[in-house]
């Protein structure tokens, strides 16, 4: 499966942006991830096949919303009252396997997207 993200970009502390994702072939679950400069790759937001089941970060939760349309096999990443603390390279993320259902974990996470970049100014 290949991922490809795209959305990144500049924005002001309290803005917006969103990311898409678009994979190759229906992946059952997706995410995002981000790295920081000088950061381990951390979780952000998952979601199962059907969409019912969204998890995220503490520190997104309330601010981003995840998403997803099987029928472009795209996942998105609503990101709302950016913070400065948001700065990162942005990963799409997706699995087949079970125990990456609602999983924070780099490991559970079999596909990877080139990263897309997210600079949020004060």
């Amino acid at each position: 499966v290949q991922l490809q993200a795209s959305g990144g970009g500049l924005a002001q502390a309290g803005g917006s942006l969103r990311l898409s994702c678009a994979a190759s072939e229906p992946t059952p679950i997706l995410g995002w991830f981000r790295q920081a400069p000088g950061k381990e790759r951390e979780f952000v937001a998952s979601i199962t096949w059907s969409g019912s089941s969204t998890y995220y970060s503490d520190s997104v939760k309330g601010r981003f919303t995840i998403s997803r349309d099987n029928a472009k096999n795209s996942v998105y990443l609503q990101m709302m009252n950016l913070d400065v603390e948001d700065t990162a390279v942005y990963y799409c993320a997706g699995s087949g396997r079970l125990i990456a259902t609602g999983s924070r974990r780099v490991r559970d996470y079999d596909y990877w997207g080139q990263g897309t970049l997210v600079t949020v100014s004060s």
